[in-house]
Order: C-alpha cells, then sequence, then structure tokens
C-alpha cells in the first residue's frame, strides 16, 4: 500500500475525478468510494492529528483536573498532613505494621466481592493478556495478600489512593479518586475483643482531630440475616436487601420499602416486617435485651450468636470508657458483601459551629466491620482467616478542615523551616551558604534567599510572611566575634550566641 504514503504524508497534490485537489481533500474523495476502506482509515486517523495541531484545536482545550479529582495546594497538603499524622500514629500506637499492594488488581480478584457496588469498579484495558482493574478498595487486596503469602496472623495499617467510578459530590468529600486509611487484625481470636480494639481506634482519632460530637453506629450482619429470615426473605435476596437497608440513612423508610418491593421482588408484608425490626429506636443493652426477648429472633441461630456476642462487646466497651458514643442501631447494614459479623459507621452530629453559618451534612465518616469469608475466597483450599478492620473517611474529614481553617481564616504554615540564615552584609553569600551548611548537617530545619545581596528587610519579611520563628543573623562584626545574632521573629529580641552551640540554642527554643 506505498501508493497510500504521498497521501497520508500531504506531500503532493493529486488529481481525482478531473480535478485536482490537495492530498487531504483527495483521501475524502477517495474514500467515499465502498472499496477504498483503507484510505477511510487514513483519513479517519489524519483528522485527530490535524485537530490538535491547530490553533483551534489549542483554543478548544480545557485546562482541568478529570472529574471526581482534585489538586492540592501547599496549605491544603499541610491540613492534611497534620490528619495522617494523627491517624498513623494511633495506628503505629495500638502496634501495627504497614504494608503496600498494588494500585491496580487482576479484575477476578474485585469481582464479586462488593455487591451492588461492583459497577463502580474502574477496569483498565486490556495490556498484554490480564484483565485488571484499579482498587476499589484496600479490603479485598489485603485479603488476597493474606491468602497470597499464607498469613494467618497480622495487625496492619494501609493508607493509599482507591477508585471509584461513582458520582462525585467534591464539597462532601466524595471523589473519583481518594485515600483510604485502614487499619485490619486477622487472626483467630477470642470473640469481641479486636472489634472493641477497633471501636477504640475510631474514638481516639474523632477525639484528636476534635471535628465536634460524633456516634458510632454498631450492628451485626448476622441479627440483620436473622431479621431477615424471621420476615420471610429468602436466603438469595439477603445481599441485596442489605443494601437497601443501608440507604435508610439517606432515604425516608417510604422510599426503602418502595425499592424493596419494586425493585427487589419482596412483598408488602415482608418489607413492612423488616421495618418493624430497622426503625427501632437504637439504644445499647435495653435494645440487645428486648431482641433478645423477642420470640421469633431468638428462635434464629444467627441472631442468637449475633446478639450474644453484641452483649459482649458493649461490656469491652464499656471497660474501654466508649459505650457512650456506641449506639446499636438496626438500620445500619452496610451494603458491601463480604461483611460476615460485626458491622459499625461513625457519623459527626455537631457540624455546626461558630464559624459556620448553616450545618453541613458530611456523612460518615468511619466505617467497617467483620469479614471472616475473605480470606477463604483466595485460598486454594479454603482456609479462612477471620479478620476485622475499620476505614477512616480521610477525604470527608478533610473538608470538614478545610472549611473550617477557612471560616476561621488561621494562617496555616506549610513548611516546618525552623530558622532563617540572613546577613546585613554585602558579598556575604560564602559567609551564609557555611553557615546554613552547618545548620544543615546538625539537623536543623533552615533556608536562606537564594540572592547574592539580599536586604535585611526583605529577610526578616520573608520569615514573617512563612512563619518562619527565628532568624540567625550574621554580619562582619559577628563573624569577628564568631558568634551568631539569634533573632526572635515574634517578639523580635536578639541574642548573640556563640557559632558553634547555635544549633543546640535553636532547637532549646523551639522546645520551650
Amino acid at each position: 500500500m506505498n501508493w497510500l504514503r504521498p497521501l497520508a504524508a500531504g506531500g503532493c497534490r493529486v488529481s481525482f475525478g478531473g480535478q485536482h485537489l490537495a492530498p487531504s481533500c483527495a483521501l475524502r474523495a477517495f474514500a467515499a468510494h465502498p472499496q477504498n476502506q483503507v484510505a477511510e482509515g487514513v483519513v479517519k486517523l489524519q483528522q485527530p492529528k490535524a485537530q490538535l495541531g491547530t490553533d483551534e484545536g489549542k483554543n478548544n482545550f480545557i485546562l482541568k483536573t478529570p472529574k471526581g479529582t482534585r489538586d492540592y495546594s501547599p496549605k491544603q497538603m499541610a491540613i492534611r498532613e497534620k490528619v495522617f499524622n494523627t491517624i498513623i500514629s494511633c495506628f503505629k500506637r495500638h502496634g501495627a505494621e504497614v504494608i503496600d499492594t498494588p494500585v491496580f488488581e487482576l479484575k477476578e480478584t474485585l469481582m464479586g466481592k462488593y455487591g451492588e457496588d461492583s459497577k463502580l469498579i474502574y477496569d483498565l484495558k486490556d495490556q498484554g493478556g490480564e484483565l485488571l482493574s484499579l482498587r476499589y478498595d484496600l479490603t479485598v487486596p489485603f485479603a488476597r495478600y493474606l491468602a497470597m503469602n499464607k498469613i494467618t496472623n497480622i495487625k496492619r495499617y494501609h493508607i493509599a489512593k482507591v477508585y471509584r467510578r461513582d458520582n462525585p459530590a467534591m464539597t462532601r468529600g466524595r471523589y473519583r479518586e481518594f485515600y483510604q486509611c485502614d487499619f485490619d487484625i486477622a487472626g483467630h481470636f477470642d470473640p469481641m475483643i479486636p472489634d472493641a480494639e477497633c471501636l477504640k481506634i475510631v474514638h481516639e482519632i474523632l477525639s484528636m482531630l476534635q471535628l465536634g460530637d460524633f456516634l458510632i453506629k454498631v450492628n451485626d450482619r448476622r441479627i440483620l440475616n436473622g431479621v431477615f429470615a424471621v420476615c420471610g426473605i429468602p436466603d438469595s435476596l439477603f445481599h441485596s436487601t442489605c443494601s437497601t437497608v443501608d440507604k435508610l440513612n439517606k432515604a425516608t423508610w417510604e422510599d426503602v420499602k418502595n425499592e424493596m418491593v419494586g425493585k427487589k421482588g419482596l412483598s408488602p408484608e415482608a418489607a413492612d416486617r423488616i421495618g418493624e425490626y430497622v426503625r427501632l429506636h437504637a439504644g445499647g443493652l435495653g435494645l440487645i435485651e428486648q431482641l433478645l426477648q423477642d420470640t421469633k429472633l431468638s428462635q434464629n441461630k444467627l441472631a442468637r450468636e449475633g446478639l450474644g456476642d453484641m452483649k459482649l462487646l458493649f461490656e469491652y466497651l464499656t471497660l474501654f470508657g466508649i459505650a457512650d458514643k456506641i449506639s446499636f442501631d438496626l438500620s445500619l447494614a452496610r451494603g458491601l458483601d463480604y461483611y460476615t459479623g460485626v458491622i459499625y459507621e461513625a457519623v459527626l452530629l455537631q457540624t455546626q459551629n461558630a464559624h459556620r453559618e448553616e450545618p453541613v451534612n458530611m456523612g460518615s465518616v468511619a466505617g467497617g466491620g467483620r469479614y471472616d469469608e475473605l480470606v477463604g475466597m483466595f485460598d486454594p483450599k479454603g482456609r479462612k482467616v477471620p479478620c476485622v478492620g475499620v476505614s477512616i473517611g480521610i477525604e470527608r474529614i478533610f473538608s470538614i478542615m478545610e472549611q473550617e481553617v477557612k471560616a476561621s481564616k488561621e494562617k496555616i504554615r506549610t513548611t516546618e523551616t525552623q530558622v532563617l540564615v540572613a546577613t546585613p552584609q554585602k558579598n556575604f553569600l560564602d559567609v551564609r551558604l557555611k553557615l546554613i551548611s552547618e545548620l544543615w548537617d546538625s539537623g536543623i530545619k533552615a533556608e536562606m534567599l537564594y540572592k547574592k545581596n539580599p536586604k535585611l528587610l526583605n529577610q526578616l519579611q520573608y520569615c514573617e510572611d512563612t512563619g518562619i520563628p527565628l532568624t540567625a543573623i550574621i554580619g562582619e562584626q559577628e563573624l569577628k566575634d564568631g558568634v551568631v545574632k539569634l533573632r526572635v521573629v515574634a517578639s523580635r529580641e536578639e541574642v548573640d550566641i556563640p557559632r558553634e552551640k547555635l544549633a543546640e540554642e535553636i532547637r532549646r527554643r523551639l522546645e520551650s
């Protein structure tokens, strides 16, 4: 097909149907004939390139981040780092190790684990014989990691990005690309001890972040399954009914009932019976005892086991001193298929303060539960490793804190610089370079202006603008005396410090 090359290259004019046409026109005319399908393909390939190469194409290009994603400025990243450090310190305080897994997995690893949410998984184009998908969460990759490495006992945390083809709501912290902060305990242990620790971790993190009043809702999939069974729901509809019940925190009971009947195929009577249970007033041990006295529910083995463990869980939560922040709520379902036991979700109650004119509903800020069968789905012999964990909703938490900072006009430092090396002298660049190198070598976080002869006023103003607390000033007299003038930016106090003791004095002042 070498005869097509001059046309594709655009290097000549050709005659077609008695007319002299430019190469692009000739190709279009030539491709108009049915037998010339190859030429038509060349035209199609050439068109996008031509459009991209024109000024018109450049003007039509919109510079933006993809839908459901965002950039983060230095100030925003400073807030995020504070949140991450708070969460990581809590995870480490509870003895967790850290792991990492690939950002994409084999598609078959992820499919069939998320119920109705499986449609939100991002599939990747085949790049060499493997069908791949971006990870939807960190839990399923963790289960795959345990099975693949034959690990039966670990306490781990994992902080990484996940991807969901969801309808984003940026102002409420819902994105298509976002971080999850997961803590999980895997292994065979006595009932409810690891589960109680996970709830304790949620309580600690939300308390340390000072987001306002919060409540942690708990339920158990075995109790829910027992409720569905006594209400006459067939086993095949348990998972889909669960995902519908899970919408009760966002929709009215009538909407939920209509979905159960209209889309899930439940009878109105069965839906009403479910409603009698899931709309019971949330509580603690009192609600547990009430359900244990229920003649129908107490005869169901799964429900009885779940209620017994729930009672034990509240005993441990009382010992941890956090039972007043926990609510046993039968309307909590959590839509993911892999949960098998206790499930929980943390929500903020106080969304209005002095800095906000209107309350902001951010949804849940943490969630998790027990998934005892997920690892066995990946093990060739079906060996189960019981697991329980929690995921902190970092993006929603960050959205709340970002609004707080913006409303309060709090000044956020974007660097950790402790001291600026400055001079009032001209031609002192070599002196500054030597001094800042000494500070760096001593572990001091230091900066200097990248000018040979900066004005002292500009150097001091830089400290004011960026929040650097100290300035190390060196001039001719300080160099001769072997000292450095240390200036406290806030108070403008100045004191001469022997050069060899400068790093020690900077640390002492910052620690005090």
